[in-house]
């Protein structure tokens, strides 16, 4: 039998008393009470199956579209009866080494606008694709209905994924990896668009470099009769500080214009929610350390534009901590939780500087109540929370950014560094101390956003040490002051080149984000077919599924028999 390349069907014909004609190239021979049916590739299927003597001999043609996006159909026809058509919802796989000779050509496309026009990130774009589809539709062009990369389903829009579907589809103490169960909505072969990749967590490394700028305005302040530091490194800093803002802001708002959809489910995310306090807190750290030269005193209206997100943020993590349910602090107890405490105390430093009272004694409280809490939570390290890998144990530092500054802001707030504020401050040394000494459990991990964890915590402590010489002077405090000092400057540069380098040279600092591509319902569990009698022996099957063939099986309805196609 020949089959035209131009055909998408297989021509039918009817089979002599010896031999079944299938599709394309292929041929079932019959031979007693058996057949086999041998496939354009040489690759056999044998399936002994047995026909009754009386039975009517039937034709099979399977079809094989030239596009995946077209129906699979296949045709029945006996001698004495028309064709019927009956589709069926089967997958071939045709990326084996092998393709069918007579397949078109297509023309070389470019990978990087191929990667730009895939449909299947439309589900996370402001818009979707409607308007897209409505263009194309206007041209006269008409698109597949029922293709999920053309038409992505639409039931994720608006769709707030609960914390319940993290905990189920995700894995480990920051909730990032995948569980072997669950299958993510966009592509794992590929990279993905840049702004899908880039993360909230970016922000971390604002609050590093613009808390250098505080550093460094401190000691210039601080050691005038000790060391001789200009002013111009604060106003350089703060100017870093501020392009750096800029560009990390800009980057994530583009992301918040075409892709809300992730965007918003970092916002659901149960761990991932605690880094959108930290653009208020940079924003904070730029107040605080800003020029003199430049301004003398901000306006009070700042520092309550500056606090109202944060305390908007914190009357739903908070609320969240407390009424209990799956983001209950003892589920979802991390140290980027310090995040959503530190800003309390940072707000009260930049409040008290500013000449407030109520505002600042106000957060202070409130971040003080909760970072007990916090604290205990984290330290006592429930059963039910999983132990942080590697990878993550740079944000164990952030153990010591909020008692770092609270000293500070209480020590505005009271105007001395009195007791409570010599009590912050020395939780936050021994803290800190009990880190440094525990070298091995820093080292032998791959660089990760999660390293700028170091520099934060490590300035806030340089800052309260400078202000704690300044009331009690000797040359231990003075020479501690310095060495936190450089030893802070030191990393926030270090990590800065690091930074860039894996940015910009080996462009691997934001790997696909799969926190926030998992799918809103659980994957169903896929049946593997079973049909020992009509699919060969059990030894058979197992090396089918072992292999990775996908398998076709087509039921022949009048006559009860089963035709098992392998596919390569």
């Amino acid at each position: 039998m020949e089959n035209g390349k131009g055909s998408p069907e297989a021509p039918i014909r009817y089979p002599g008393s010896d031999q079944i004609v299938g599709s394309d190239d292929g041929a079932m021979k019959q031979s007693g009470s058996s057949f086999e049916m041998m496939v354009p590739n040489g690759n056999d299927v044998v399936s002994p199956i047995d026909i009754p003597s009386q039975q009517t001999t039937q034709s099979v043609s399977i079809s094989i579209p030239q596009s995946p996006l077209d129906a699979k159909r296949v045709f029945f026809k006996d001698k004495d009866s028309p064709a019927r058509n009956l589709n069926f919802g089967c997958e071939i796989d045709e990326t084996g080494p092998e393709k069918t000779p007579d397949r078109l050509t297509t023309p070389v496309k470019n990978p990087r606008m191929d990667a730009m026009k895939d449909n299947r990130y439309n589900s996370f774009k402001t818009w979707s694709g409607r308007l897209e589809r409505q263009l194309s539709v206007l041209r006269g062009k008409s698109l597949p209905r029922n293709d999920p990369e053309i038409n992505p389903p639409q039931n994720i829009q608006g769709e707030s994924l609960s914390a319940d579907r993290f905990f189920d589809a995700l894995q480990g103490p920051e909730l990032e990896t995948l569980r072997p169960s669950e299958e993510i909505m966009l592509p794992e072969d590929k990279k993905w668009p840049f702004l899908l990749r880039y993360p909230i967590s970016s922000f971390g490394i604002c609050l590093g470099v613009s808390s250098q700028a505080i550093l460094w305005k401190s000691a210039s302040t601080a050691w005038t009769h000790f060391i001789h530091i200009s002013l111009r490194v604060n106003y350089i800093l703060w100017c870093i500080s501020i392009l750096l803002f800029a560009v990390v802001a800009s980057t994530y708002l583009l992301k918040v214009i075409f892709y809300f959809e992730a965007v918003r489910r970092e916002y659901y995310h149960p761990i991932r929610v605690n880094f959108f306090f930290a653009p208020w807190i940079a924003l904070l750290f730029l107040a605080i350390g800003i020029p003199q030269d430049l301004h003398a005193h901000l306006p009070h209206w700042l520092w309550y534009v500056l606090m109202t997100p944060i305390l908007c943020l914190e009357l739903k993590i908070y609320g969240q901590w407390m009424s209990g349910g799956q983001r209950r602090l003892s589920k979802v107890a991390n140290p980027s939780n310090h995040l959503a405490v530190v800003g309390n105390f940072v707000g009260a430093l930049l409040g008290a500087s500013m000449g407030l009272k109520e505002g600042p004694i106000f957060f202070f409280a409130v971040g003080l109540a909760h970072y007990m809490v916090l604290f205990v939570t984290l330290y006592q390290r429930l059963p039910t929370n999983e132990t942080l890998p590697k990878e993550l144990h740079p944000v164990f530092f952030l153990f010591v950014a909020a008692p770092s500054v609270a000293s500070m802001a209480w020590a505005k707030i009271s105007g001395s560094f009195d007791y409570g504020s010599r009590l912050a401050y020395f939780i936050a040394l021994f803290l800190y101390f009990s880190l440094v000494v525990r070298v091995n459990f820093f080292r032998g991990f791959k660089f990760s956003l999660a390293w700028w964890a170091y520099t934060f915590p490590m300035t806030g402590a340089a800052i309260a040490t400078i202000r704690y010489s300044i009331e009690v002077p000797n040359i231990v405090t003075k020479g501690l002051s310095l060495t936190l000092a450089i030893a802070a400057t030191v990393t926030v540069t270090g990590l800065l080149i690091t930074t860039i380098v894996h940015a910009f040279v080996l462009r691997d600092l934001f790997p696909n984000d799969i926190g926030i591509a998992i799918s809103g319902q659980k994957p169903k569990a896929q049946r593997k077919w079973y049909r020992r009698n009509t699919c060969g022996s059990a030894k058979d099957i197992e090396h089918q599924v072992n292999s990775g063939e996908k398998v076709v099986q087509v039921p022949v309805i009048s006559s009860g028999l089963g035709v098992a196609v392998r596919v390569v």
